[in-house]
């Protein structure tokens, strides 16, 4: 009976090193997977170059790049697509965790997949891409205006003189008025 018992604590004692030790596996897992996800940046540009976005992990613009051929855009239309092509990168993160997850602890994680599942709510696919208005492309030159109309300004009428501004010798010459 001393014997069994003594077995029996053994074999909880292994048990639990074996799960200390899966655990330590699985954290050191999780740490790659950590490094990894950190790691990871998005970049998409406008078809014609003129604009780059480069977008972290957390979905955050990490940089903006202008080409001098952007100013050629309407600022909303600028805006629009600067929007746009972050949401574009934005859109690729939950991929590319994806890829992380399988090198690291696995898609059969259930943590990773949690993981995995906010990402996608976070960086849903961005809208389809607009074609632009009439009238606003890019290659459209539109000369600039200057604004330097000013409108006719009236002459003021003399209005109505009071009788004490008569003068009653008709110094001016004409006792018209």
């Amino acid at each position: 009976m001393a014997e069994d018992f003594g077995r029996d604590i053994g074999a909880a004692e292994r048990m639990v090193r074996e799960w200390q030790d899966r655990a330590a596996e699985k954290a050191e897992k999780f740490n790659r997977l950590q490094q990894q996800v950190e790691q990871i940046s998005v970049t998409e540009s406008s078809r014609d170059g003129a604009i780059r976005v480069t977008v972290a992990s957390t979905g955050m613009l990490q940089d903006l790049q202008l080409a001098d051929n952007a100013n050629n855009r309407p600022m909303p239309r600028l805006g629009a697509e600067i929007m746009r092509l972050v949401q574009q990168a934005q859109a690729k993160i939950p991929g590319q965790m994806q890829e992380a997850v399988e090198g690291t602890v696995g898609l059969a994680d259930s943590a990773a997949q949690h993981v995995l599942d906010q990402a996608r709510k976070h960086f849903p696919e961005p809208p389809p891409e607009e074609e632009p208005p009439r009238g606003t492309r890019s290659n459209e030159i539109r000369p600039a205006v200057e604004d330097d109309y000013q409108p006719p300004q009236r002459r003021q009428s003399p209005g109505r003189r009071r009788p004490d501004d008569f003068d009653d010798d008709f110094g001016n010459g004409s006792f018209l008025r």
